[in-house]
């Protein structure tokens, strides 16, 4: 399968990333929530645990769409989406340490590190829209860990807004590209006809 051909299953099969956004933005809304009117440990862990469920519940909200909600075999861009996606548990440690020396920093953390994991999704979705997500995150974590240090769930209500926002984003492109490409499909029967 061509990178091309790859790169179009992805944004095809997973919505061009909105169910995935959307997913993980609900999980941090919920999240800051938590953290602004119940317990800030409780949206730790909820944030820390929820982002374990986010694949599967974007595979259960493709399917609810009528999406298959998995790539084909031959499609390799699914090995890097799986690396991809173990960066950020795999960096939890950092998030952990960060908010050891400062409680208010396990956002804007977890911010960087899942907006520095955001950045491989222009190459598997084929879709440069990941830049401005991955920059909102990144700098969004770097200008409220640096200059709001001592505010807990901005972090979380900013990043919140920001995916549930892109998820809107990836749906609009997703779904200009489907038309664009259902106008093309029907331009060539007529043409299969003639």
């Amino acid at each position: 399968m061509d990178i091309r051909d790859a790169q179009k299953e992805m944004r095809t099969v997973f919505l061009g990333g909105s169910v995935g956004q959307a997913v993980s933005g609900l999980i941090w809304l919920i999240s800051a929530a938590v953290a602004t009117w119940v317990s800030v440990n409780l949206a730790i862990i909820i944030l820390a645990v929820g982002g374990a469920f986010i694949y599967p519940l974007t595979r259960l909200g493709l399917i609810l769409l009528g999406q298959r909600g998995s790539l084909s075999r031959e499609n390799a861009l699914s090995q890097l989406a799986m690396q991809v996606a173990f960066t950020v548990p795999l960096a939890l440690p950092v998030i952990g340490a960060a908010a050891l020396y400062n409680i208010n920093w396990f956002y804007p953390a977890f911010m960087i590190i899942v907006g520095a994991h955001y950045l491989p999704f222009m190459f598997l979705y084929g879709m440069q829209h990941y830049v401005i997500l991955a920059a909102a995150l990144i700098g969004g974590g770097f200008i409220i860990g640096r200059f709001m240090p001592e505010n807990f769930v901005l972090g979380g209500w900013f990043t919140a807004v920001v995916l549930i926002g892109f998820a809107f984003l990836a749906w609009r492109v997703w779904a200009g590209e489907s038309k664009g490409q259902r106008a093309d499909n029907r331009r060539q029967m007529t043409e299969d006809i003639s």
